[in-house]
């Protein structure tokens, strides 16, 4: 009787054993949630706007088109936070020519200079500055295909909107921007939502990434037959006096 005893306990501590390494096993072999299956959108509300950015539009002057892009990328010496940023070119929608949305950290100091960075200085023909409330930077790296992604998101296209919102319907166009994308529908890769503070006459700054042109291409078509009844095209305009919308590639990093 005692031996049976004792090989019934030998077994069920085999079983015990067996049952944690499967759990283990499992535990190690689980895959890791992946940042492209994230459906939300950084920023979406003030409580995730955390830190502040910088946006600058800028229109180069005549012919210096190419000589303002190569300007813009030089480092500047007294960034807050060196090398976060994100330079995109216009290529269909508003009159700029390049937006430099950059990092400040969670909260933006400025200071009085005598002159504009003689780098740009004389190759530009105006530009204009906001200071907005936007997610801690390593949500907008995840979302914009920055940091260690940046080199295999070379190829994403990137709509950069900005839209100012109707008397008494602020709180509506903040819920719908920060609503999390329609899928399959829409097929961006990444969304930011960033809110004014100082500057420009609107009230928020939107950045959807795509994986490729193609993947704009496909959400255009897709969104366009949804229809009246579920497109965001006609949903806008019950909440928003003035947006505009500009398809950009991205020049830096």
């Amino acid at each position: 009787m005692k031996s049976f005893i004792r090989l019934l306990g030998i077994g069920l501590v085999n079983l015990c054993l067996v049952t944690i390494v499967r759990g283990q096993a499992t535990s190690a072999t689980a895959p890791a949630a992946s940042p492209a299956g994230k459906t939300g959108v950084a920023g979406a509300s003030s409580s995730t706007r955390t830190d502040m950015y910088h946006v600058h539009f800028v229109k180069s002057s005549l012919g210096k088109g190419a000589a303002l892009g190569d300007a813009l990328k030089t480092p500047d010496p007294t960034a807050p936070m060196p090398g976060h940023l994100i330079i995109l070119r216009h290529e269909s929608g508003d009159s700029w020519d390049y937006a430099v949305i950059t990092h400040l950290g969670t909260k933006a100091v400025t200071e009085p200079v005598t002159n504009a960075p003689a780098t740009t200085r004389d190759i530009q023909d105006w530009h204009n500055d906001t200071l907005v409330s936007g997610p801690p930077w390593a949500d907008f790296v995840r979302e914009m295909g920055l940091g260690d992604n940046a080199a295999k998101s070379n190829a994403s296209a990137y709509v950069l909107s900005v839209y100012r919102a109707a008397p008494a319907h602020r709180d509506q166009l903040e819920k719908m921007l920060g609503e999390p994308p329609a899928r399959p529908a829409d097929t961006s890769s990444g969304n930011v939502l960033m809110q004014h503070r100082e500057g420009g006459a609107w009230t928020f700054l939107t950045i959807a990434r795509y994986n490729s042109w193609q993947d704009f291409g496909t959400n255009e078509s897709n969104r366009i037959a949804l229809g009246k009844d579920k497109d965001a095209w006609f949903k806008l305009r019950d909440h928003c006096s003035f947006h505009t919308d500009t398809a950009t590639s991205r020049i830096a990093p």
